[in-house]
């Protein structure tokens, strides 16, 4: 009969997470993982499996709690441009909270990983496609509302918008200047009409 675990796995899984998320797969290693999470190397096998499934672990949880709460944003009630301009507009403002400047974990791991790992590279495509149907769906709503004056493929703009919130990020990462960050926010935001 096995012990009852000391540790909630969700609590554990935020903070292996919040590793992964500040320093990337490679340079996270187990020891980074036991002594961020507060646990043993046991019970991060025998709860999460090895090092690679609680990455996948880690990434699933970044699409259930932050990029959710960005889906939530685009899904907001009211006018959809102002929840598109409300949507940048927060990108922004949490990077320049972010001392860490860590940027997404989701562009992050495409750059890192997805190129040669089936596993990530699945997950990572689910989290954009749910981002860009997001746009597209408020999009869709702001056109319907006359709030656009944008004339082309929505569906396009909604390409737009996602690659343009991804390279926010990296540019966060590069250059957390507030000045910069705000520009090209506004430039995003151009985009609209």
């Amino acid at each position: 009969m096995t012990g009852k675990k000391k540790f909630i796995p969700e609590e554990v899984l935020e903070k292996a997470m919040e590793s992964f998320w500040c320093q990337g797969y490679e340079a996270t290693s187990v020891q980074n993982l036991i002594q961020s999470m507060g646990i043993n190397r046991g019970s991060l096998y025998d709860t999460f499996g090895d090092k690679h499934a609680l990455f996948l672990a880690s990434l699933d949880h970044y699409s259930q709690t932050v990029m959710a709460m960005i889906l939530k944003q685009l899904q907001a009630p009211g006018s959809a441009k102002q929840a598109i301009i409300n949507c940048i507009q927060s990108m922004v403002e949490r990077a320049l909270r972010d001392p860490a400047q860590k940027g997404c974990l989701v562009t992050n791991t495409a750059t890192e990983l997805a190129a040669h790992d089936p596993a990530v590279a699945a997950r990572i495509q689910n989290c954009l496609q749910g981002l860009e149907q997001a746009f597209y769906e408020t999009l869709v709503r702001a056109k319907a509302n006359d709030e656009l004056g944008y004339n082309g493929d929505l569906h396009t703009l909604a390409q737009y918008l996602t690659s343009s919130l991804q390279g926010l990020q990296v540019m966060s990462k590069a250059n957390p200047n507030k000045a910069v960050l705000q520009g090209i926010a506004d430039v995003i935001v151009a985009s609209l009409g």
